[in-house]
């Protein structure tokens, strides 16, 4: 590991060295390309000079040790420099894990209604509620793409794009099934019902990411719809994209632009297709075990939400809050830390076996 460490800080060293150069931008797409491989190096070499620096501080307090008078205060000395190492050395082991390459991009993010009626559209709608409350606590921002609401404002389906630095990497830990017991509003007696609602996060890929053939592709377009059924738009604005390879089919009619509807339901198709290559090519790799922790299957439940007792579990990694109303309001880092730790863990384990 050290040698690896040490060709990093030498790579990190050349990028510094060429963007001091005169001429470093005069290829802007070459110039950011080298400044995220910099970016994305740094932390790396700040954690590898933090641990040469311990290394150097045990050493020089057990040159110091050889003098009777400055044992005892060398000995602690001693002891935080390799407290400290150690805990560096854990520290760079989960550094040098290969990135996720998605881990920078933007998500589109699909919620559906499930087992449940219409308490799984009011559910859902707490979900989009709460994720954009977290987007905007993140400093991210939200576009919508496709939104179909219920009478009672529960939502049947929500495609949305959250955009943001670093947005794929916390929010990916989310597809998989949610699950909520509460009373649902619709309910007279007080009863708990049971419902859920599935969240699926896919990277946000531009077409140039995927091989598309408009030959492949059948366009729709039709009326947007609000609730209800009652017309919002008296022109055809909205798209319906086929792919007809595939199968998939997506949906956009947030815009008032059928252009703009198709260039929104394009990303997404191609986000989808690239979705469905990586599923393919996983099912390839065989005598793996797959992390129950990352990006989780989307007939998976991942968490419930009670509200009588105020209680949010995810299942995968056996954690439970008493804060269901502070969740709700898009405080999700807590779970989002330990669902990433656990991952890194696993990650960890699966690279020294």
């Amino acid at each position: 590991m050290l040698s690896k460490l040490q060709a990093v800080a030498s790579r990190y060293e050349e990028l510094c060295a060429k963007s001091e150069q005169p001429d470093f931008y005069s290829d802007p797409k070459q110039a950011a390309k080298l400044l995220r491989e910099k970016n994305d190096l740094e932390p790396i070499v700040e954690s590898y000079h933090a641990y040469n620096r311990a290394l150097q501080e045990m050493e020089d307090a057990q040159e110091l040790m050889a003098d009777p008078e400055m044992k005892e205060l060398c000995q602690q000395t001693y002891q935080d420099a390799r407290e400290e190492k150690e805990r560096l050395y854990r520290e760079l082991q989960i550094l040098l894990l290969p990135k996720d390459p998605n881990d920078d991009k933007n998500v589109i993010v699909e919620i559906r209604g499930g087992v449940g009626g219409e308490e799984s559209a009011l559910f859902a709608h707490s979900l989009f509620r709460m994720y954009s409350m977290y987007a905007a606590a993140k400093g991210w921002s939200i576009e919508l793409m496709n939104y179909s609401e219920t009478e009672l404002g529960g939502i049947k389906e929500a495609d949305f794009v959250v955009s943001g630095r670093g947005a794929y990497s916390r929010m990916k830990y989310e597809s998989g099934v949610h699950r909520v017991q509460r009373v649902p509003e619709t309910e007279s007696g007080g009863r708990v019902h049971t419902s859920t609602a599935t969240v699926a996060v896919l990277p946000e890929m531009e077409e140039v990411d995927v091989q598309l053939n408009p030959a492949d592709i059948e366009m729709q377009v039709y009326r947007a719809s609000g609730a209800g059924g009652q017309h919002v738009n008296k022109t055809s604005s909205a798209v319906r994209l086929i792919h007809k390879p595939s199968g998939i089919v997506v949906a956009c009619q947030e815009e008032r632009s059928q252009l703009q509807n198709r260039e929104k339901c394009m990303r997404m198709l191609a986000s989808k297709l690239y979705e469905q290559e990586q599923e393919r090519l996983d099912s390839q790799v065989t005598g793996m075990r797959r992390s129950q922790v990352g990006t989780g299957m989307r007939n998976e439940r991942i968490r419930t939400y009670n509200f009588p007792q105020g209680r949010v579990t995810d299942h995968r990694i056996g954690l439970t809050l008493y804060k269901i109303d502070s969740v709700m309001d898009g405080d999700l880092d807590e779970i989002i830390d330990a669902l990433a730790t656990a991952d890194q863990a696993e990650k960890l384990k699966m690279a020294k076996g």
